[in-house]
Parts: structure tokens; sequence; C-alpha cells
């Protein structure tokens, strides 16, 4: 057989180049003149391959005589097994895929003295523009090319796993079939029990998340000699480039990596807690999709009641504040083979990156750590007394709220008078001059579900450290003013100063202002004294003339019970 090649020249093919090039002459050979190479060759046709390819068959003077093109069809057929003609035969081999060949094959090797009915005449040269689009072998199995490993592998595809990947799919000469990136849409299957073609079931297992592979397979693994029916032919080799994005297995539950824990953990989530958290929500691989730092807030929840993803309610309980982890989540504790629609796929294992800020659950109340006691603690606070006190204010993972050391005063408070949140009163009750602790109040007993515009998130535990600096001691409760000494007998008299028997505003203030520089009585500390005075007034002016007659200061001193008049 005498090959040719159009446009290479060497001394040593000069006379073969001469045959190629002399007028039509008997021929002794096939002829074998290569019109095009492809760049890339990574297999040649052997004796025993089955072939398909194209072809043109004509006569020396260029009449057609028959083609493959005309049938819509490729010619499908083994190589060195008598089932073409000899010089086609012996002209197929060692052609490539996408190789594109003049063969001039002379009578004696093709149908000879007899030709072919009333196409070919005997002892006819035939000519064939052959092109080769496939070649395979029935020994041949799956071939894996991977051409990109990502830098962490850890899980491979198994039997039974749960896949999510995009493929490219072509035929060996590289004719595109079908993309599920022009669908946009992975596909989704399991690998290793018949969902799909056998040479992909093999062709997946052992990948990792993020790999990239070329899995080449022969008709036998893929859709035989029928092919799909449309877009793939009969005893078509099928090349599909492939780059894994998800996987799992129906028995996976969820996994937790990457654990930062705090220094200290006084306390781990459990059923029915109330948690803060912040997270970056991404794929497997690696698309991101959902942040809480995005929105600046923290996602805020109870867990391990249904009101989250089953997985994330799951890799919540165990967790400390400050704790940073990892969740994994197959699509069975996550969303499903749904999704959520444009950002979760169907099926698709999700990956949470967690920073527990605090949580608290529903029936704590204020916890109370004595940091400091003075040796003389006799006398203690009460509902009622009047306390100065400072105070370093946080949230619970440590950040800063508030302080009264920035302002350089105290803040001052009547206990038990709704002056501050429900916790504060609990932890500042029974505290004495000097003492300091370390409050811990939940948000039902602090600023609740709302928090503070700006300052205190909704749902945050707040964190006090106070000292008592100073204390008032307060009135009985129910009493806005009391008598250090007995009443004067002419209470009413020494008020009336004018003696008109009637007691003003005026009149009555400047008594109790009196009275109580003197020693004599007491006011309610912490209020403002003259709402106190105006309040009193009023209570002993029964017909709210603006004036106390003495009729209606015996008739108030006659009720029982009656605590702020006199």
């Amino acid at each position: 057989m005498i090959t040719c090649v159009q446009g290479m020249l060497s001394l040593s093919l000069l006379v073969t180049f001469a045959a190629c090039n002399a007028p039509p002459v008997p021929l002794d050979d096939v002829v074998v003149e290569t019109t095009f190479v492809p760049e890339q060759c990574a297999r040649a046709v052997k004796v025993g391959d089955f072939v398909r390819y194209h072809y043109i068959g004509t006569f020396p003077d260029g009449k057609k005589f028959d083609s493959s093109y005309d049938r819509g069809s490729t010619y499908n057929v083994f190589v060195g097994q008598k089932q073409l003609i000899e010089g086609m035969d012996k002209a197929l081999v060692g052609m490539c895929v996408n190789q594109r060949s003049l063969v001039k094959i002379p009578p004696q090797l093709a149908y000879g003295k007899r030709g072919y009915g009333d196409i070919i005449p005997p002892d006819s040269i035939l000519h064939f523009d052959v092109l080769l689009l496939d070649v395979w072998n029935p020994e041949d199995g799956v071939q894996i090319n991977t051409y990109h490993l990502p830098p962490v592998c850890s899980r491979k595809v198994e039997v039974s796993d749960f896949v999510r990947y995009h493929y490219n799919g072509t035929l060996l000469d590289g004719t595109l079939f079908d993309s599920s990136h022009t669908r946009m849409r992975t596909y989704d299957t399991y690998v290793g029990i018949g969902w799909l073609i056998a040479g992909m079931d093999q062709g997946l297992l052992g990948m990792c998340v993020g790999e990239r592979r070329i899995i080449t397979m022969p008709p036998s693994l893929g859709y035989g000699e029928n092919g799909d029916g449309s877009d793939i032919p009969g005893q078509a080799s099928l090349v599909f480039d492939v780059v894994l994005l998800d996987l799992h297995n129906p028995r996976d539950g969820i996994t937790v990596t990457n654990q930062i824990l705090p220094e200290s953990c006084t306390r781990k989530t459990v059923v029915g807690d109330f948690v803060r958290y912040h997270y970056n929500g991404s794929l497997l691989d690696g698309t991101f999709f959902d942040s809480s730092y995005s929105r600046n807030r923290t996602y805020d929840t109870y867990v391990g009641q249904g009101y989250i993803i089953a997985g994330m309610d799951e890799g919540l309980i165990g967790v400390c504040v400050g704790e940073r982890r990892t969740i994994t989540i197959p699509p069975h504790l996550g969303y499903g083979e749904e999704g959520t629609g444009s950002k979760i796929p169907g099926s698709a294992v999700l990956v949470f990156d967690v920073h527990i800020i605090d949580f608290h659950n529903p029936s704590d109340s204020t916890e109370v750590t004595v940091t400091y006691k003075p040796e003389e603690c006799e006398k203690q606070s009460k509902k009622g007394d009047f306390i100065k006190y400072h105070y370093n204010a946080s949230l619970l993972d440590g950040t800063p709220i508030d302080s009264t050391y920035n302002y350089g005063k105290t803040y001052n408070i009547v206990l038990g008078a709704n002056q501050v949140v429900p916790g504060m009163e609990d932890g500042l009750m029974d505290m004495c001059v000097g003492e300091k602790r370390h409050l811990v109040i939940p948000p039902h007993l602090a600023y609740g579900e709302r928090g503070v515009t700006d300052e205190v998130p909704g749902s945050a535990v707040m964190v006090f450290d106070v000292e008592m600096v100073e204390m008032e001691e307060g009135l009985p409760e129910g009493y806005m003013f009391i008598w250090n000494e007995e009443v004067s007998p002419d209470l009413f008299a020494e008020m009336d100063k004018d003696k008109n028997n009637q007691v003003e505003p005026s009149e009555f203030t400047d008594y109790i202002i009196q009275q109580v520089k003197e020693g004599k009585g007491r006011l309610a500390p912490g209020f403002d004294p003259y709402r106190i005075i105006d309040n009193m007034f009023s209570n002993q002016d029964r017909n709210g003339d603006g004036i106390i007659t003495e009729a209606e200061f015996k008739l108030k001193a006659d009720e029982a019970a009656s605590h702020d008049e006199l």
C-alpha cells in the first residue's frame, strides 16, 4: 500500500510523490492520500476494530457511484474481518478519528473482473474520499482522563451515592449531542444502580466534588447498536466532559467539621433553646447562596423544634457561645428534591459555616454571680431603695454596648419602680454598697424581641458587670412620705398659715418641704419631691377644687390603709 500525504515531501518520498501525481496508470496496491490530519490522534485503527466513517466513492474520472452522505448515515463495520473489499480493509488501518484520506484501490483489491452489478464495471479502479468518525474495539471498557483534581477530596463517589454533575456529551469526532450546561441545570441521579448508561455508571465512580474528567465509552456501554433514536447514532462511542458538583448518600446524616471552640464553655445548647447565630451558606462545590452577614443581622430561632431545616436543627444542638463550626447537610435533611427555586437547586447538599453569637432558654432567669463582696455587708438593697451604681454592658459574645464609666457618673434608680429592665431589678436586689456582680439577663427579662434600635439586637442576651456605689433606704412599700416622729395634733392649723380655714397648694408644699428639711418627715428617695407633694395634695383635696378644708382633712385621716396622706 502506498500512502501519500499532500504538502509533505522529502528525498525519500520522491518516487512516491511522483507516483501520486502521475497520470492514472494501473495500480498494483492501495494508494492513500491523507488530505487532513487532526491535531491529536489518541488512537489509530487496528485490525479487529469497529469503525464508523463517511465516504464518497468515485471513478478516476470523478464520476460518483456511491456515498454514505446521500444515505444520511455512516458506514459501520469491523476492520480486517473481510466485511469490506480488501483495499478498504487495508486503507482504514492506521487512520485516526477526524482524519480524511483519498483512498485509491486497484480492481484486484476491489470488485475485480466481475464488478458490482450495474454500478461498478469490471476492472474498475475505485476512489474513496473517507472521513473517519469513530473507532472502538469489542474489548474496550470505559476510559477515564482526569484533567482537574480539587486540592482537597474528603469523599469519593461510591455505588448508591446520589450525584449532581454538569456534562457536555459529544461523539468521538467532537459532535455535540447534549449538554446540561445549555439547560442550566445539573444532571441528578444515583450512581451504580442502573439509572444511567453502564459507561457513565462506571465513569462517575471515584470522583471528587470539583473534579473534572473525560469519560469515553464504547457503544456497548453507551446506547448500543440503535443509538438513542435522535442525536446519538447506533454503534457510536460517547465522550462526556464531566464536572462533579455534589454527592451524598441517602444514609448520610449531618457532618460537623472545622470546629473552633471558645476558651470557656459553661453551657451548651439543648432542644428548646433560642439561638442567635451568623452563617455563610454554600453548596458543596462552593457556590454561595446566602449569608446573614450580608444582611448585617443574625439569624434567630428556636432549635430542635422544627422552625428550621432538620439538618440545621440537629447541627445547632450542643454548641457554645462563640463557637464556630461547619455543618454539612444532605438534601433529605435540607431542602429536599425541590430545593428553594433560584438559589438552592433540588437534591443539593448544603454547607453552613456557623458562628454562635448567643443563646438562651425561655425558662431562664437572671444569672447572678458575685465577683466581689465587702467584709461588711449588713445593709442590703430592697424594693423601694434608691441606689446608685456603675455598669459595663455587653452582649453575650463580648460586644460592648454601654458603660456608665464613659459618662463619669452613676446610674441612679429606685428599685422596684420599673425604671430598669426586670432582669436588672432582680440582679440588684440584696446587694450591699461596694459589692460587684456579673449579671447575665435573658432577652425576655431585658429588651425582648425588638431590642434597642442601633444598640441592642432583638432577642439578645445582655451581660452587665455592676458595682453598687451608694444606697439610700426607701420607704415602706406603698408610702411616698412618712413621719420620723409623732404627728402634730394641730397639723391643719400649722399648714394654714394665713388662717383662712383652708390650705392652698403653696402652703401645703412649703410645709412638707420644711418638715423634710428639719428631719421630721421623709419623702420617698429617687423621685421628684414636688411631684410627690402634688400627688399628696391631690389625695387630700377630695372634691378637687384646689384647696383642702379641715373637713376634707379629717375625712381623709379617718380612712384605713391611707399611705401618703397626712
